[in-house]
C-alpha cells in the first residue's frame, strides 16, 4: 500500500505524517474487511467482539461494565449492541437474583452457533489479510505494535 498512490501526491511527506497516514489508512482497510466478512452474518464488528467476550466467560454472566472493559473499539452504546443481539436470540440479559440493579449477559446457545460459523470466515479473512507477511514479519510487527 503506497500512501502517497493512494493520496495522488508526488509531494514528499515527513516521516511521522506518513506513517500515521499509512496507519490510518491500513485500520480502514482491516475494518472494511472485517465488516464484509460479517456482513453475511447480520453482525457488526462491535456485535461480533460482544459475543466473543460473552463467549470467553464460559458460561458466567458479563455486565455492561465488563463488556466496555474488554471491547476492542471502545464506545457508549454497548446497551444498544446487546439490544440487538437479543434481539437476534444470540444473547439474553436476567436480572440478578441478589442485586436487582445488576444486569447479568449471557451468550445462548444459539449465539455460540452463529459465532462459530462467524469464526470460521474470521479466520480465512485473517489469514487473507497476513498471507504477504512470514512468521517472522509478524512477530516483529507485533513488537512494533506494542510500543504504542
Amino acid at each position: 500500500m503506497n500512501v502517497e498512490e493512494i493520496l495522488k501526491t508526488n509531494k514528499k511527506m515527513e516521516l511521522s505524517k506518513r506513517t500515521v497516514i499509512h496507519l490510518m489508512l491500513v485500520s480502514n482497510k482491516l475494518n472494511e474487511s472485517t465488516s464484509t466478512t460479517l456482513k453475511p452474518f447480520d453482525v457488526s464488528v462491535q456485535q461480533f467482539n460482544v459475543l466473543r467476550i460473552l463467549r470467553g466467560q464460559k458460561g458466567k454472566p458479563a455486565n455492561l461494565k465488563t463488556l466496555n472493559e474488554r471491547m476492542v473499539t471502545k464506545m457508549s452504546n454497548t446497551t444498544r449492541l446487546v439490544d440487538k443481539l437479543i434481539l437476534k436470540g444470540y444473547v439474553k440479559r436476567e436480572t440478578c437474583e441478589a442485586n436487582r440493579r445488576k444486569i447479568e449477559i449471557y451468550i445462548t446457545t444459539k449465539g455460540e452457533k452463529a459465532l462459530s460459523s462467524m469464526d470460521i470466515a474470521m479466520n480465512k479473512n485473517d489469514e487473507q489479510i497476513v498471507q504477504n507477511f512470514t512468521e517472522e514479519e509478524l512477530e516483529y510487527l507485533n513488537v512494533l505494535f506494542d510500543k504504542f
